[in-house]
């Protein structure tokens, strides 16, 4: 009993309590496998064309059916998984480090420096962010680097935000006080002190960014400024489906609910995150 409540106390224990968040993390986590472990679980290659079974409905042979050149739409829809999530993880883990340098500096040392940051991130933030990504896309050209290039551009700003916020309330606290007055160096603090206090809306941050960033990298392949096929996407084989919707709808199906799913998955992980961090609701 005494272990049971001690797990209750603990993050992960909190984050079970809420039935969206264990949906959000059952969803993350067949996700995460699938695009791991893609080249095992894929009945065939992904560019593998079948010829003679070009636009087949869905079957025991092709669980999603096959697309206008013969290929599975599993084996893709398994394949553009690895590409997603390639593509979201680097672009976030780039915009969570400059992000969250930006805000522990513009938050900590504040001032001019602070000013200037923000003024700076607030002119990013004048742009809608799928506009920012296009536009810079557009200007280096499509492919997997230019698409994460113009993801970790674009959300780089929220995170800096995201960061300074607990920033500016933790370092007035008495154990930063105190840890100045005894000649402790600024970086030291930060990065014992600061950082470790301003970690949980981070976190939430990361969950939230993963899902805005598969949907941005789907937007960028639906337009053909993405993934460079003939590698799968779910952006580019739900632009590729328009033109065959009506005749083959699954084309469109497949992709679009694994769009879905993936985003919904990573939103109501953040959700139940943001609760189970968040001091106030612990009990």
């Amino acid at each position: 009993m005494k272990s049971i409540a001690n797990f209750r106390k603990t993050a992960l224990g909190r984050l079970l309590r809420y039935r969206s968040a264990q949906l959000g993390l059952a969803l993350v986590l067949i996700y995460v496998v699938v695009a791991v472990f893609a080249g095992v679980l894929a009945p065939y290659s992904p560019i593998e064309q079948h010829a003679k079974d070009r636009l087949q409905e869905p079957t025991a042979k092709y669980w999603l059916g096959t697309d206008e050149f013969g290929r599975d739409i599993l084996s893709r829809l398994m394949h553009g998984a690895t590409n997603s999530l390639r593509i979201a993880l680097i672009s976030v883990i780039v915009a969570c480090t400059l992000g969250t340098i930006l805000g522990l500096t513009a938050g900590y040392v504040g001032g001019l420096l602070d000013n200037t940051i923000m003024r700076v991130m607030d002119l990013f933030f004048a742009f809608p962010a799928i506009l920012l990504a296009l536009a810079i896309v557009a200007a280096l050209g499509p492919g997997a680097v230019n698409t994460v290039l113009a993801i970790s551009v674009v959300y780089t700003p929220i995170f800096a935000r995201v960061a300074r916020g607990p920033v500016l309330a933790i370092k007035e606290t008495e154990f930063v006080q105190a840890a100045r007055a005894i000649g402790t160096r600024h970086p030291r603090i930060v990065w014992r002190h600061v950082l470790p206090n301003a970690l949980a809306p981070i976190i939430v941050q990361i969950t939230l960014a993963l899902s805005w960033a598969m949907l941005t990298e789907a937007g960028l392949s639906f337009l053909g400024l993405g993934t460079i096929p003939p590698a799968p996407s779910w952006g580019s084989m739900l632009s590729d489906s328009r033109k065959l919707m009506e005749a083959a709808p699954w084309l469109a199906v497949a992709p679009g609910l694994a769009i879905m799913l993936g985003v919904l998955g990573f939103n109501l992980l953040g959700d139940g995150l943001r609760d189970a961090l968040d001091p106030r609701l612990r009990s």
